[in-house]
């Protein structure tokens, strides 16, 4: 009888010990994935004052915007390339 309840008791520790790892394993990856993002927003707000500061009107800044949000950073980094570029064809 006493084994029988040891062994239990072993294996109920056992599963909190393995629940309890599990636990401090998401906690871990969820921190690593909040950095990320604080890293994916800083990183766009960086690209609003050049937004402002390249795109001449108004139109090329909603563009820019629009491109920023639903294409992401490199795809608007591009466009904004693609405007300075005109802009020096242009002059």
């Amino acid at each position: 009888m006493t084994l029988t309840l040891d062994n239990r008791s072993q294996k109920k520790e056992s599963s909190l010990t393995r629940a309890l790892r599990q636990i401090q394993q998401l906690n871990s990856k969820i921190q690593e994935l909040e950095q990320q993002h604080q890293d994916y927003v800083h990183q766009q707000q960086n690209l609003i004052p050049a937004i402002a500061e390249i795109c001449i009107s108004p139109m090329q800044e909603i563009q820019a915007l629009r491109i920023l949000i639903y294409r992401g950073e490199e795809e608007c980094r591009r466009y904004l390339r693609s405007v300075v570029v005109k802009r020096r064809k242009i002059l």
